[in-house]
């Protein structure tokens, strides 16, 4: 068959969050769109989120709480499209939502709601959701974009790459974004599993036979590239190291050969065991910690300590040296899980190249890069969704604005 050649305004290259909701905001304001993926339908990855029910952002999304080599990028974007401003749209559809805990907005229902919701914006605008073609060879020449997908050949002034990160590859996620960055000479920053659970190394083979245990932490990194970072939320124990939320959410700060420090009871004040001792001198370090720990963790710390007996047999001393070691537990992970099951993908398309206002390439006019795809990572919690609505509002935006 021969290949028919099409011209839009503009192309974009994933139907995932960023991909959607930029082709939308674009469309609504007079520009041709077509939106462009290999999976045989839009959204795969917001299907999959939130346990199914889509946490479509944080009330707290600030430039904050982002990393990336350049830390104030994020805050042009982020400022001009707000949690609050994706809430209105949410809301005017019609989708029951709640808070659920450190300013997640989830739906109560299903996340086929939100991604009903995108389709539609988009149906609205004008936008063609081209699912199911192949990427094939991308080209710039005379101020045109032109895309090989699957049989068809796609022209365009503007061209937005928002096919992500590696992460989660049984769901088709892939680095093209990184191919086609490097195409047009823009630099990558090297990606990494974010958001993932943490491996232990044979040495700690004691806290793997915990598997299953659960408790509130604060997980930290003192000395992190990334600088330091501390979470209070609930830890995991499992057959291969560390997850949980606050694992994962320190995870985007570690790097092989950096410690992690958990601190096992972050809500007991300095010098509480010394005035357990007081309180009760014949109890053991197992039934003292067993009042704030589930059982397992708290028989596997103390043999860990090992202050055998009651506490009365124990100095002061040795009690804040065993308080001080439960507020500092060192780990030495040797690695994580892997994009399999890290939920984005931190570093990518490096942020001097573009335009914090627009998204824009500052040496390739009319390229685009947006959400996972660029050096922007969120924390846990809906932060990630937040950057895929605001960064794909700036060049959507940006794009109609130069038709």
């Amino acid at each position: 068959m021969k290949p028919t050649s099409e011209n839009h305004d503009a192309i974009v290259l994933g139907a995932g969050a960023a991909g959607l909701f930029c082709a939308a905001q674009a469309g609504a304001r007079g520009a041709r769109v077509i939106v462009v993926d290999h999976a045989p339908e839009p959204g795969r990855k917001i299907l999959i989120s939130g346990g199914g029910r889509c946490n479509f952002t944080n009330i707290h999304a600030t430039h904050e709480r982002y990393l990336s080599a350049n830390k104030h990028f994020a805050r042009s974007a982020l400022s001009r499209y707000t949690p609050a401003d994706f809430l209105e749209l949410v809301e005017r559809y019609g989708i029951a939502w709640h808070e659920k805990t450190l300013g997640q907005l989830f739906c109560d229902g299903s996340a086929r709601e939100i991604l009903a919701m995108l389709v539609e914006e988009c149906r609205i605008g004008g936008v063609e959701i081209a699912c199911g073609l192949s990427l094939g060879e991308v080209s710039h020449a005379d101020g045109m974009f032109h895309v090989r997908a699957g049989h068809r050949t796609l022209s365009a002034r503007h061209l937005v790459i928002a096919t992500g990160g590696p992460s989660i590859p049984k769901m088709g996620a892939s680095g093209i974004a990184y191919d086609l960055a490097r195409q047009f000479g823009l630099k990558v920053v090297q990606p990494r599993p974010a958001l993932v659970p943490l491996t232990l190394p044979g040495d700690e083979a004691l806290f793997r036979e915990l598997s299953g245990v659960a408790t509130p932490v604060e997980a930290r990194v003192a000395d992190g590239p990334w600088g330091k970072a501390a979470f209070r939320e609930a830890a995991l124990f499992t057959h291969r190291g560390l997850s949980g939320p606050a694992i994962l959410q320190i995870s985007s700060y570690w790097q092989r050969g950096t410690e992690l420090g958990i601190n096992f009871l972050p809500d007991l004040a300095a010098g509480w065991m010394v005035e357990a001792k007081k309180a009760n001198p014949k109890v053991g370090l197992r039934r003292v910690l067993g009042a704030h720990l589930p059982d397992r963790l708290a028989v596997a710390l103390a043999d860990r300590l090992a202050l055998a007996g009651d506490l009365g047999h124990h100095s002061d001393k040795a009690l804040r040296a065993a308080e001080g070691a439960l507020a500092d537990w060192r780990f030495n992970p040797d690695g994580s899980e892997g994009y399999a099951k890290a939920e984005v993908t931190a570093g990518g398309i490096a942020t001097t190249g573009l335009s914090q206002k627009t998204m824009e390439a500052s040496t390739v006019p009319g390229l685009y890069a947006i959400g996972e795809a660029v050096d922007v990572t969120g924390w846990l919690g809906g932060y990630n969704f937040q950057w895929a609505w605001a960064s794909g509002h700036a060049a959507g935006v940006a794009i109609a604005q130069n038709l």
